[in-house]
């Protein structure tokens, strides 16, 4: 019954990772580690001035629905702002704990992890790389507060 979560669909986004890597200066980083498992997501981001991602990098250790999760991440999350990405993870959540339908727009993608809601124990390990980002995009975000506080 497991197999059926690793269908081609998501073995192709696990194996094809956007965005890999580091950025050599981001003006945000969030990280994520998934207790149970230990899949662990750490992405950086660049902001533009209307804080929509505009850089991004990401360096995911997961199981292939972490790492299929990170590759629907990847090819859609730039132009993204904080209130996709935080619609995007709640819509995530409802999907996996509450029978939601999941995300919509440009992290629809995501969808394709609905039968990991029978899966309990695979849910955080789905959702590293969506709160890395979130994370990222609001250190980043801290940052510039910080800085025109400064100034």
């Amino acid at each position: 019954m497991i197999d059926d979560l690793y269908s081609a669909r998501i073995l192709t986004l696990a194996a094809n990772l956007p965005h890999a890597g580091r950025l050599a200066a981001p003006e945000g980083t969030g990280e994520r580690v998934a207790k149970l498992c230990g899949s662990k997501a750490i992405v950086d981001v660049v902001l533009d001035d209307a804080g929509r991602v505009v850089d991004f990098a990401q360096d995911v250790k997961a199981c292939a629905l972490g790492q299929a999760a990170a590759g629907v991440v990847g090819e859609s999350v730039i132009g993204a702002s904080a209130d996709d990405l935080r619609a995007t993870r709640d819509a995530m959540r409802d999907m996996l704990k509450a029978g939601g339908e999941g995300p919509i727009g440009r992290f629809e993608g995501l969808r394709v992890l609905k039968q990991v809601a029978d899966y309990p124990a695979r849910h955080a390990s789905t959702m590293v790389a969506i709160e890395a980002t979130l994370d990222a995009v609001d250190a980043a975000h801290a940052s510039r507060t910080r800085l025109a506080g400064a100034a």
